[in-house]
């Protein structure tokens, strides 16, 4: 662990696209929040995103917001996760959970630090940070045509393996210490 904490220092120093990979439970947002506080877009927001929890037919409003009246029941303009993270870091944990339609545009917005609300024809810009996790094997998605080779691409600019727990023995005292 200690080698992980000193690779996301240096990361930190960076403004690369990061993927964290381990195991559930690894600790893989607490890295991410470490990458942040580290980096000099500590001073804005850190919006943490678990890709798995949001319904499928949410996820392009969640993450691009919309306008009001865009769709029934959208009453009033909402802000997206894009939109929130201006300045700062969009923490997409378990990003192997996003459809490919939602991968296209998550792209765009990566790459041109723009997006458009749902219902609306104008881009807006938010200039994040994206840090994302997963314990899941992207590279092999690629392949099974799961995932955009150039959305794994994107997000795979550096990395970061957590070991799992069982080969951290020594992490366990503290834990156990932590928790009590």
């Amino acid at each position: 662990m200690e080698k992980v904490i000193q690779t996301a220092k240096q990361i930190a120093l960076t403004d690369h696209t990061v993927l964290i990979r381990g195991e559930s439970g690894t600790g893989k947002e607490l890295i991410a929040q470490s990458i942040h506080n580290a980096s000099y877009r500590n001073k804005y927001p850190f919006v943490a995103v678990n890709c798995g929890a949001i319904p499928e037919q949410l996820l392009e409003s969640e993450f691009f917001g919309h306008t009001k009246g865009a769709f029934s029941g959208a009453h009033a303009n909402k802000e997206g996760y894009i939109g929130a993270a201006h300045n700062g870091t969009l923490f997409l944990d378990e990003i192997g959970e996003l459809p490919i339609h939602l991968q296209v545009k998550l792209l765009r917005a990566i790459e041109n630090k723009m997006y458009t609300p749902v219902g609306s024809n104008t881009p807006k810009v938010s200039s994040f940070r994206l840090v994302a996790a997963t314990n899941q094997d992207l590279s092999k998605m690629v392949l099974e045509k799961k995932m955009r080779s150039d959305f794994y691409y994107r997000v795979h600019v550096l990395s970061i393996t957590l070991p799992p727990l069982r080969e951290r023995h020594g992490d366990i005292p503290l834990l156990v210490e932590a928790y009590m």
